[in-house]
């Protein structure tokens, strides 16, 4: 556990700082004078802010936003601070706290991300509760590494979703797990100083009747990783030999094919049923108990680190940071 003395605050935007504009809520500046104001008197580490260009709508993230994120963090380290806090609206929070968890592997200090519902200022407002709780555990100190901080509890960020448009609490953590979560030596290229690439990583919900043709469409749209979100414990139409064989291409195309359950809780074991088997048979990889969240934000770091095709197969099946639950 590390006590932060001197917190880098990143905002981002979000609905904590939004305020009323012609066309509903949008992001604004001058968060830093309102935040200096309202905490004057708490105890909480010193800190210092700077404020992300572009500001955002969190349903606006992108992975390539990411990547200026764990440069401003690097940034951050390197003049001095001791942690970050990253202010984030909270539609996709659940996705950057995952990615970044895999964007700065090794990072050798705490970084927590916050939010809130409503935009500091409003009556009945969770955005100071929320700053100052998460300032605090920094205080009190966090383990290096990636946190999610709502609602004065602390979540894996590899772990949890926002699984409520409403109220205080939206995040939880998910009870997933699945397959063996194989432990591995990280390469020097997920290092998180070291810089990575964009990459296009598709997400496909299994439905009932689902054919090949939508398959072949996210095959075809230049994808470097897939996510089938599968029934169950990892099961597909198995008896559909038009989508086996669209999966085989994808291997053969170099695409890295994962898959998950869409299931709340459990995981992907895939040799449990044949459905899953035969999706083994043609290069499907195990997501074991992975989020949607972390296999996105797992898959496009791996994928944007250069790492060759084997080395990703790899590493998708091996635990990096208690992802595979």
């Amino acid at each position: 556990m590390q006590s932060a003395n001197n917190v880098m605050v990143l905002y981002t935007g979000g609905t904590i700082g939004m305020q009323a504009s012609a066309n509903g809520l949008a992001p604004a500046s001058g968060f830093e004078a309102r935040m200096r104001e309202q905490l004057a008197d708490a105890h909480v580490p010193t800190w210092r802010f700077q404020e992300m260009a572009p500001l955002i709508d969190s349903a606006n993230m992108t992975p390539a936003y990411w990547q200026r994120l764990r440069t401003a963090v690097i940034d951050a380290l390197d003049a001095g601070c001791d942690a970050v806090l990253i202010l984030h609206g909270t539609d996709t929070l659940a996705y950057s706290a995952a990615a970044m968890s895999f964007q700065l592997l090794g990072l050798p200090v705490p970084l927590v991300f916050t939010g809130s519902m409503l935009p500091a200022g409003v009556p009945d407002s969770d955005a100071w509760e929320n700053v100052s709780g998460a300032l605090a555990a920094l205080g009190a100190g966090l383990a290096p590494g990636v946190h999610l901080h709502f609602h004065g509890a602390l979540l894996a960020p590899t772990a949890c979703a926002k699984i409520r448009s409403f109220g205080r609490n939206p995040f939880a953590a998910l009870k997933r797990q699945g397959g063996v979560a194989r432990v591995a030596s990280l390469p020097t290229a997920l290092d998180y100083r070291q810089p990575k690439t964009l990459a296009s990583v598709g997400v496909l919900p299994l439905v009932p009747g689902i054919g090949a043709a939508q398959l072949d469409g996210l095959i075809d749209s230049g994808i470097h990783g897939l996510i089938l979100e599968c029934f169950g414990s990892g099961t597909g139409p198995s008896d559909n030999p038009e989508f086996l064989a669209s999966l085989q291409r994808a291997q053969d195309k170099g695409i890295a094919v994962v898959a998950i359950t869409q299931c709340h809780e459990g995981g992907v074991e895939l040799d449990i049923y044949e459905a899953g088997s035969r999706l083994r048979g043609v290069g499907v990889l195990s997501g074991g108990g992975m989020t949607r969240e972390a296999a996105f934000g797992k898959l496009n770091a791996l994928l944007g680190a250069g790492l060759d095709h084997a080395q990703v197969r790899r590493l998708v099946e091996a635990n990096l940071c208690g992802e595979l639950g």
